[in-house]
C-alpha cells in the first residue's frame, strides 16, 4: 500500500499550454525495448486535453535524463478503451487521464502494473476505492457541473435555472447543450450525477430533458465553445466545470458572466498509472507519475488544464480562489456499480436521446 504524508486540497486543469508531442504521434509504437532504455525515452498515453507548460517538460526531462514523449487520444472512454485492447502488447509506459468513471474496468482488466508513490498533501482522500493493489494514483480533480451564461439570462430578462429540475421547464426549452455520455467522460460523469440524484427516475428526467430540446453533441469542446452563448453559439446552458466560471470573467476582470449550477455536480479524479508488460519502462514510467505530483507540476494545473490539484499545499490562482465555486457536496455512484452498470445504462441513455 502507499506511503502517505500530508493531507488534501483541489485545484482544476485546462487546455492552453503546448506540451512537447511526438511529432505525428501513433499510439503504436516501432521502439525495440533495447532502443527505449539506450535513448532513455519513456512514453506518457494521455487524452487531449492533456496540459503543461513545456518548460516543465524540459524540467523532467533535465532532472531525470528521459526523453519524455507523448501520444495523446479524445478523451478518458477513449483511452481506457485502447489500454484495455492493448494490455498485452501496452502503446506506452504510463498513462495519465484515466478518470473514476472508467478506472475500474481498466484495473480489472490488469492493465496497470502497481506503484505507490508518496502522495502530497491530501491526495489520499481521492485515491480510487477498492484499489488495493495501488495500480492508480491521484493526480488532479474537479467537479462535473450545469454551467450558465447568467450575462445571457439577464439580457434576455429570463430568470437563470438553479436547479437540475429546472432544465426540463418550458421556459428552458432549446437551451441547454449536453456533451454526449457515450463518447465524452464529463457527458458520462453528468448522466451518473443523474442517476445518483434521481434514482430510478433517471431515466424519465433524461426523457423530460430530451422532450424540452436538450442538444446532445460529442464532446465537452463541441458543447462549450461551439454551442455555449458564452463562445459565441446559441445555447445559455451546458455541462462543463466548477471552475469554468474563473475563465468568463468581464473586461474589467472583477466580475464572471457564467456560474455553475452547484445542484447535481459529479466529482471526477484523473489518475496516473504505470502501464503492465514486458517492454514498459518502468524506472520512467514511475519518475512521470512522481514528476505529476510534484508541487510545480500541480501547480500549473488550474491554468493548463482546467481542474483542481490533488496537493492541498498547492495555492489556488487569485480567479480560482474568487469565482470557482466548489459544491458543498457531489452526487456519488461507487466505482465497482459503475463497472456493473455502466453499459446497460448508456445503452439506456442512447435509446432516449436517440428518439
Amino acid at each position: 500500500m502507499r506511503t502517505r504524508t500530508l493531507t488534501g486540497r483541489l485545484t482544476l486543469v485546462g487546455l492552453s499550454t503546448t506540451v512537447l508531442l511526438a511529432s505525428g504521434c501513433s499510439l503504436l509504437s516501432s521502439e525495440s525495448d533495447s532502443d527505449k532504455a539506450d535513448d532513455k525515452t519513456v512514453t506518457l498515453v494521455t487524452h487531449e486535453s492533456f496540459a503543461v507548460p513545456e518548460e516543465l517538460v524540459k524540467a523532467f526531462e533535465k532532472d531525470t535524463g528521459y526523453r519524455l514523449t507523448i501520444s495523446k487520444l479524445e478523451d478518458a472512454g477513449a483511452l481506457t478503451n485502447e489500454l484495455v485492447l492493448t494490455k498485452d502488447k501496452p502503446v506506452g509506459d504510463v498513462v495519465f487521464g484515466v478518470d473514476n468513471t472508467f478506472a475500474t474496468r481498466a484495473v480489472d482488466e490488469g492493465v496497470f502494473a502497481p506503484y505507490a508513490p508518496t502522495l502530497p498533501q491530501g491526495a489520499d482522500a481521492y485515491e480510487l476505492d477498492g484499489d488495493d493493489e495501488d495500480a492508480l494514483t491521484p493526480v488532479d480533480t474537479g467537479n462535473v457541473c450545469v454551467n450558465v451564461d447568467d450575462a445571457w439570462f439577464q439580457a434576455k430578462g429570463i430568470p437563470a435555472p438553479t436547479s437540475l429540475d429546472d432544465l426540463t421547464k418550458p421556459a428552458y426549452k432549446d437551451l441547454f447543450v449536453i456533451p454526449g455520455a457515450s463518447t465524452s467522460s464529463p457527458g458520462l460523469a453528468f448522466l451518473l450525477a443523474t442517476i445518483a440524484k434521481y434514482g430510478d427516475d433517471w431515466s424519465s428526467y433524461w426523457t423530460g430533458l430530451v422532450d424540452n430540446g436538450a442538444k446532445v453533441v460529442k464532446g465537452w469542446s463541441d458543447a462549450y465553445f461551439t454551442d455555449f452563448t458564452f463562445s459565441g453559439g446559441d445555447r445559455p446552458i451546458v455541462v462543463s466545470y466548477d471552475s469554468s466560471p474563473a475563465f468568463t470573467l468581464d473586461k474589467a476582470g472583477d466580475k464572471t458572466t457564467t456560474s455553475a449550477l452547484l445542484d447535481g455536480c459529479f466529482e471526477q479524479v484523473e489518475y496516473a498509472g504505470v502501464l503492465s508488460g514486458d517492454t514498459t519502462n518502468t524506472a520512467g514510467a514511475h519518475a512521470v507519475i512522481d514528476w505529476l505530483l510534484s508541487p510545480e507540476v500541480q501547480a500549473a494545473l488550474p491554468e493548463s488544464m482546467y481542474v483542481f490539484p490533488v496537493d492541498s499545499s498547492v495555492e489556488l490562482p487569485a480567479d480560482w480562489a474568487r469565482f470557482a465555486k466548489q459544491p458543498e457536496k457531489t452526487e456519488q455512484v461507487a466505482p465497482a456499480q459503475i463497472t456493473e452498470k455502466r453499459k446497460a445504462w448508456l445503452e439506456q441513455w442512447t435509446e432516449i436521446v436517440s428518439r
